[in-house]
């Protein structure tokens, strides 16, 4: 694993409905992410923020693909900036935002790594497209447009599609998946662990196995992480709560499990809604999984 860190934020809320994931860089930083890594012996450069359209200030063009042509400049954009960092050797920490923007960030790690292993916790699919989303948010399609599937716009951010091969994806914490999001899970096979399998296997067995899985013949994981994987009462501000998540130490062991298999080379952490939260509780979290993920030990 890097020693070297890029911070990169990315306030973009247009795609999804709820306002307020947009101060979620600045929450995350405020919680002390810097000064925590540090502390670990982290070296971390801030690269700042991409920049990200009002809404207001855009109009929907198309209700199914909402904000398409910002959310593909800013992903273009983030790309570009994460790529630059892991070729200068840093390991790249994206701050979100909403999780629409991990179609640019495992764009950027996979145009230099090649074949990337990818490990997505989340409490939803993020698998829909156009022809199967009930909402039109393009927060709702990164996992299926990383993995080739959906509108063009999407799937070729960087250029190439798709980013990472669907054996190689493994979708952790689910519980509330779209019936289009299922067909299409089942069509192309990617392993999905659901909050059932983890309460019965433990989320030590899980991670096991979905490390396994994702650092088999690749260069290394991309984890993007979704603070809503986490249950409402350990991660409240968060835009699409879903009771039943991962425990305060599920999520710590989950992190913990992946550090030790010194495989990760980026991570993305997103949908933290400061507006939602209470004292900033979800950004604390965030910055406390993150510690764990890149190697915090609880005795060192």
């Amino acid at each position: 694993m890097a020693k070297r860190l890029s911070v990169i934020g990315v306030p973009l809320d247009l795609g999804q409905s709820r306002r307020g994931v947009d101060m979620g860089p600045s929450a995350i930083r405020y919680a002390g992410l810097q000064e925590r890594l540090r502390r670990m012996g982290l070296e971390v450069r801030d690269r700042g923020n991409v920049p990200v359209p009002e809404a207001e200030a855009r109009a929907v063009e198309d209700p199914k693909l909402k904000y398409l042509p910002e959310i593909r400049r800013v992903c273009e954009e983030l790309a570009a900036r994460v790529r630059q960092a892991v070729e200068e050797g840093d390991l790249p920490v994206i701050l979100g935002g909403d999780h629409s923007l991990a179609i640019g960030s495992v764009a950027g790690v996979a145009s230099v790594k090649g074949d990337l292993g990818l490990i997505w916790f989340d409490a939803h699919g993020d698998m829909n497209t156009a022809e199967t989303t009930p909402s039109g948010n393009i927060h709702g399609m990164p996992l299926a447009a990383t993995l080739g599937y959906g509108h063009p716009g999407l799937t070729g951010v960087g250029g190439f599609s798709p980013k990472v091969r669907p054996e190689k994806a493994v979708l952790v914490g689910v519980r509330s998946i779209d019936e289009g999001e299922a067909r299409l899970i089942r069509q192309i096979g990617i392993r999905v662990f659901t909050m059932h399998e983890i309460d019965r296997l433990g989320i030590g067995a899980v991670m096991e196995e979905a490390v396994q899985l994702a650092s088999g013949g690749t260069k290394g994981i991309h984890l993007s992480l979704d603070l809503d994987a986490l249950d409402p009462v350990a991660a409240p501000g968060v835009g699409t709560p879903v009771h039943g998540g991962m425990t305060y130490r599920e999520g710590h062991l989950a992190m913990e499990i992946l550090a030790e298999s010194g495989a990760l080379c980026s991570v993305d952490v997103v949908e933290v809604n400061p507006i939602l939260d209470i004292a900033n509780r979800t950004a604390e979290m965030a910055v406390d999984l993150l510690c764990s993920a890149l190697g915090k030990k609880i005795l060192p």
